[in-house]
């Protein structure tokens, strides 16, 4: 029996991958950006700032349920392309707009295009998790390597090009994760279109696990709100100091799914996602009594690995549940997500200005993730899909719940001809695609290292060639923030070199 997966299902992810990096990167620095921008190139008011970004969230609420029934009926490798060329068309808008009108139509453009690309993306991702469960881990690193990649660029880029220059660069990043997915390949999903069950049918097979969904994206989509007004507000720190804060908790995004994708083998997904709302809610009571900048840089890095952990577990059970129908089951997945997004930061932009408001917002997201930890072990077995010890081994909807945990043995003999995975669930190709990732973060870090070099600001060119400095400049702030940024990249390199490095030795002793 083959041990690894066709050939043609690991370039399909590929692609997936590079793709989701491509977009998700330019997404994120946006959102990061766009206020700024707003306020300072098109001297909005509040106000107006606020219903330029709800315009966004509203249209792509809006356009999910649609976008998903489209990536039930056609081809999702063309329509994700198609809607990251609308995203393209976006950025496009948002670095031409000279005033309120122009960005408004930038931001309805660039919902509509969100909606169409992750769903169909998602979708088609999905498609894969019989040959590979960890896809979507997989997928959430490859989003985590865009964003990551994508600050760094900016923030280093931002001086020179302004934020016109890097909306321009971002067009051209969705643009080109549009042409990634243009690739022909031969469909191995068989669509039944008339066995489609409808959103409603859907929502209510899944709505246990959307109500945790939906109730864990209010807590920390309004915490993370909350953590950028206290950086701005509170500790007075410019922009580019707030995007060093969240740097390494974007760079665990890349390093932790596939990590994490093990304890969920072993462990079971009920286990796993409980502790991960419990990680999410110890983040909370941290920021409650507004500790310093790099005590929530520390604490931010909990949370994303929590997220890491609990957003590829949410999506293969939706994936499971929602049998042929993955472009619909994506749509309301994503709709309660964004919906408990907008609610919950509604809901901080107005307790934060009140008095003891931002601790009553702290307390209440604590709650809620802890309210969220309690009924997510019931709501996966009400859907009723594996979430055992073993469940990422094998993929198969309507399994048998927790209460009656699956052998691995089971679980690979379910897995069916050419699905057979190793003891740990991870295909050979996997640990492959793995090393293929390091050289592509070893190339983006050399060429970074180029261009910082070009300024003074790399830091392993300052530290080898530009001393001696004494210990405190090699550990401590050493005053210029790019640089300070350029030594935590490094730092996580090396981990990422040795990580991947002992992975690789592991499994060959294992051979």
């Amino acid at each position: 029996m083959s041990t690894s997966a066709p050939p043609s299902v690991s370039a399909r992810s590929e692609r997936n991958g590079l793709a989701a990096a491509l977009a998700r990167g330019p997404v994120e620095v946006l959102d990061f950006l766009m206020p700024l921008w707003a306020g300072e190139a098109l001297g909005l008011s509040p106000a107006a700032i606020g219903a330029l970004a709800a315009v966004e969230t509203l249209v792509s609420l809006l356009t999910r349920p649609a976008a998903g029934i489209l990536a039930d009926r056609l081809d999702r490798g063309r329509l994700a392309a198609a809607g990251a060329g609308v995203y393209a068309v976006a950025f496009a808008g948002y670095a031409l707009a000279d005033g309120l009108g122009v960005a408004m139509v930038a931001a309805v453009t660039g919902g509509v295009g969100g909606a169409v690309f992750w769903i169909a993306l998602r979708a088609r991702v999905a498609e894969e998790m019989s040959a590979d469960t960890s896809a979507f881990a997989r997928l959430f690193a490859a989003e985590g390597t865009g964003t990551w990649v994508a600050f760094v660029a900016a923030l280093t880029l931002l001086p020179r090009v302004d934020y016109r220059g890097v909306f321009w660069l971002g067009a051209a990043a969705c643009a080109a994760a549009g042409i990634t997915l243009l690739h022909r390949e031969p469909a191995d999903v068989t669509r039944e279109a008339a066995r489609t069950p409808r959103l409603r049918s859907l929502g209510r097979r899944l709505w246990p696990l959307l109500g945790v969904v939906a109730l864990t994206a209010l807590a920390e989509s309004g915490v993370a709100l909350l953590l950028l007004l206290d950086l701005q507000r509170r500790h007075g720190l410019e922009p580019v100091t707030i995007a060093l804060v969240f740097l390494p908790g974007f760079v665990v995004f890349s390093i932790a799914p596939e990590f994490l994708h093990t304890l969920v083998i072993r462990l079971g997904r009920g286990p796993v996602m409980v502790a991960a709302l419990v990680a999410s809610a110890m983040f909370t009571l941290v920021l409650t009594p507004a500790p310093g900048p790099w005590v929530l840089a520390a604490a931010w890095v909990l949370a994303a690995a929590a997220f890491a952990a609990a957003v590829p577990i949410e999506q293969a059970v939706v994936t499971e549940a929602a049998g042929v129908s993955l472009g619909q089951g994506m749509a309301v997945y994503e709709s309660a997500n964004l919906l408990g997004m907008t609610i919950g930061t509604l809901g901080v932009g107005l307790l934060y200005g009140a008095a003891g408001g931002r601790e009553v917002a702290c307390v209440l997201a604590t709650l809620l993730l802890l309210t969220a930890a309690v009924l997510v072990r019931p709501a996966l077995r009400r859907i009723g899909v594996l979430t055992g010890v073993g469940v990422g081994v094998g993929v198969g909807a309507h399994g048998r719940g927790e209460d009656d945990p699956p052998a691995i043995a089971d679980a690979a003999s379910d897995a069916g001809p050419g699905r057979a995975v190793q003891g740990d669930g991870h295909r050979p190709e996997s640990l492959l695609s793995s090393a293929r990732g390091w050289w592509v973060h070893a190339a983006v870090y050399v060429v970074a290292q180029c261009v910082l070099a070009d300024s003074g600001s790399s830091w392993p060119v300052e530290a080898m060639f530009d001393g001696p400095h004494d210990s405190r400049w090699y550990w401590n702030f050493s005053g210029e923030r790019l640089l300070n940024a350029d030594r935590i990249w490094t730092a996580v390199f090396v981990l990422d070199t040795f990580w991947t490095l002992g992975r690789v030795a592991v499994n060959r002793l294992r051979r």
